[in-house]
């Protein structure tokens, strides 16, 4: 396995998506809405929070290797884990795994860090939050990923919603605004979407783990009707935006790209194996980055004609 290979892997590198749609969204709001582009700024607030991103993917990694869910659903038939596998399989040691998840960290902070001396020290307050929502969504005290009370939904909402969006528009700018946190509405419930159905992949060993997802909690067939909710309400969102004058009319040809994750759910059952699934992340994931492509290609053409 090559470096770069071990690095993805560990990282879950290819997930970037979920990060550089809301980054894309709230710099095109910026020049559009306000006329303010800097592209230093933009690598810069990209890369940075590709980097947080990634510090989350692993320091969840680290903490449910810690708290033995991954080896738990490492070792449960039918169960699909999600997590890289190095730990579990013994190809990275803990202590060397633990040094690239806070490497992550420490290049978002340097990221953030500069990004305050050109745009405003309240962008520090986005790298702080950000920072703590990710590492105590598993990590003890408390562990608020585990608790079953949907403060898990809720804050993936903000870090991959609202603030990303927000963020990189006041990077932009210097100052904050309600169109960004509007716009960020349909990216923040899809990701959330995304998100909570890959629980689906294993909940069962989340279960005998003690890690009470909200669908461990409410069992699979009420979780169903959640999911199928937050994709209402992502693409309804879509329509608020234009409704709003956030988004151009045209922006509603978003709405086609509901047709993957809809197709997927009508062949579901109310129970269904872990690998029945699989197709349902795909299709989410689609759903996530095609929605945000077609918001910010339509507000950017609003912006340029």
């Amino acid at each position: 396995m090559s470096k770069w290979t071990l690095f993805t892997k560990a990282t879950r590198f290819w997930s970037f998506s979920v990060m550089l749609i809301p980054i894309v969204l709230g710099t095109v709001g910026a020049y559009v809405w306000e006329r303010s582009f800097h592209p230093v700024l933009f690598i810069l607030t990209l890369i940075g929070a590709i980097s947080a991103h990634l510090f989350s993917n692993m320091v969840n990694d680290l903490w449910d290797y810690r708290n033995g869910t991954d080896t738990k659903a490492k070792n449960s038939a039918g169960e699909i884990s999600t997590n890289s596998g190095l730990l579990t399989g013994g190809i990275l040691s803990e202590s060397f795994y633990a040094k690239m998840t806070w490497s992550m960290l420490a290049i978002a902070l340097i990221c953030g860090g500069i990004l305050s001396i050109y745009s405003g020290w309240n962008i520090l307050w986005f790298v702080l939050v950000g920072a703590l929502i990710a590492y105590f969504y598993v990590a003890p005290p408390l562990r608020y990923g585990y608790r079953g009370k949907g403060y898990s939904e809720i804050a993936i909402f903000i870090a991959f919603g609202i603030m990303p969006v927000l963020g990189s528009f006041f990077v932009q700018t210097g100052h904050f605004s309600m169109k960004p946190v509007i716009l960020s509405l349909p990216v923040g419930f899809l990701t959330t979407l995304l998100l909570f159905n890959h629980h689906f992949l294993h909940w069962k060993a989340d279960e005998q783990a003690g890690k009470l997802t909200l669908v461990v909690v409410w069992g699979e067939q009420k979780a169903l009707v959640f999911s199928r909710v937050l994709l209402f309400t992502g693409y309804a969102s879509v329509v608020i935006c234009v409704l709003m004058g956030v988004l151009p009319v045209y922006a509603l040809l978003a709405l086609v790209t509901a047709f993957w994750p809809i197709r997927i759910y009508r062949g579901l059952k109310p129970h269904n194996a872990s690998p029945a699934y699989i197709p349902l992340m795909g299709a989410s994931q689609k759903a996530s980055v095609r929605c945000g492509v077609v918001m910010a290609a339509t507000l950017l053409i609003q912006g340029l004609f």
